[in-house]
């Protein structure tokens, strides 16, 4: 996973605005005739101090540090604050140095204030705006991954979707109930036909309903039935109330390819899948017999899993034991198709 860039000052930034503030405030003193050496210090040395001071607050002040939220406004209680504790630091810094060197003769505290909260408002602007660049910049790369996942989950799949391999059985299994003229190859072909119309129907949707998903997924497993025949079992009890919530098309039959793939079905051995629902999850459980040398990649689940994340912010759970496997996919029930 790519690292996300963090938001830093460089410190050359800090300390040069800071001695450039502290070398601006004494050129007045160096056009009076009145100020020594000793004038031209402290003051440089408070702006410095300040200046510093200012630049770390504000920074650790960030909803970075703080976790949170940013303010739409730029003006708001931070800034107010900011400045408040800008004005406590400056007199600080002035009694300091009053005490420090012993000076009995000063400008005025508030030509030091003053000074103080206009520095503090440029750093506390001009930190916030590069800010507030660096989060535009990061929603961005974030959008662009998120579109990235989503654009690769979606296209396999439709790999999974109009899978060669599925058709390629599903038409040997049909012209072996032709060869032997099974009155049931009609329905067979119907289903089929349907299977693919639905396909392409509800490629392009990012959700329907469980209904219809239902719906779809009784053609494919008419076409696995006419398949493996008695090799095959799925029950089909979740409640009927829950018909209404959403789920990514073809996510059924994802899974329940996923459970064929990695597990024997045959008439001595059959498969049997449940489908139930519990609390707000949808569950596919089957009993594990898996094939000699059969390896899972985990590329199924994975694309699942992306699909939810994307649009629900959701992972599906994984309920693993010795003898069964469940898959847990959340339920959506506020949903709207685009």
């Amino acid at each position: 996973m790519e690292k996300v860039k963090r938001f830093q000052v460089s410190r050359r930034v800090i300390w040069g605005s800071s001695v450039a503030l502290a070398i601006l405030a004494s050129i007045p003193k160096l056009f009076d005739a009145f100020s020594t050496p000793s004038d031209i210090i402290i003051n440089s040395s408070i702006t410095l101090m300040f200046s510093i001071f200012i630049w770390y607050y504000n920074i650790y002040s960030l909803p970075k540090f703080t976790s949170q939220r940013t303010h739409k406004s730029l003006f708001n209680w931070k800034l107010l604050l900011s400045v408040l504790m800008g004005i406590l630091v400056m007199v600080i810094l002035v009694i300091a140095h009053q005490e420090l060197f012993q000076v009995s003769k000063m400008d005025a505290p508030i030509m030091f204030e003053l000074r103080g909260v206009l520095i503090n408002l440029i750093v506390y602007m001009f930190l916030h705006l590069l800010f507030q660049n660096y989060q535009t910049q990061q929603i961005a790369v974030e959008l662009e991954r998120t579109q990235a996942v989503n654009l690769g989950a979606q296209y396999e799949l439709l790999k999974q979707q109009v899978n060669p391999h599925f058709l390629f059985n599903s038409l040997n299994t049909l012209k072996s109930m032709v060869d032997i003229q099974d009155p049931q190859s009609s329905d067979f072909i119907l289903k089929l036909s349907d299977f693919y119309r639905f396909t392409l129907e509800s490629r392009k949707m990012d959700l329907i309903s469980l209904r219809e998903e239902l719906q779809i997924l009784d053609s494919y497993v008419y076409l696995l039935k006419a398949r493996f025949e008695d090799g095959f079992v799925m029950l089909n009890e979740i409640d009927p109330k829950q018909y209404d919530s959403a789920i990514p098309p073809f996510t059924l039959q994802l899974l329940i390819e996923n459970c064929i793939k990695h597990n024997v079905v045959s008439l001595d051995k059959p498969l049997k899948i449940k489908l139930y629902t519990e609390g707000d999850f949808l569950v596919i459980e089957n009993q594990i017999q898996l094939k000699r040398g059969a390896l899972s990649t985990g590329v199924g689940l994975d694309n699942i899993n992306q699909r939810f994340m994307h649009l629900i912010h959701k992972e599906i759970e994984i309920d693993k034991t010795e003898t069964t496997f469940k898959v847990k996919i959340p339920m959506i029930y506020d949903y709207r198709n685009n």
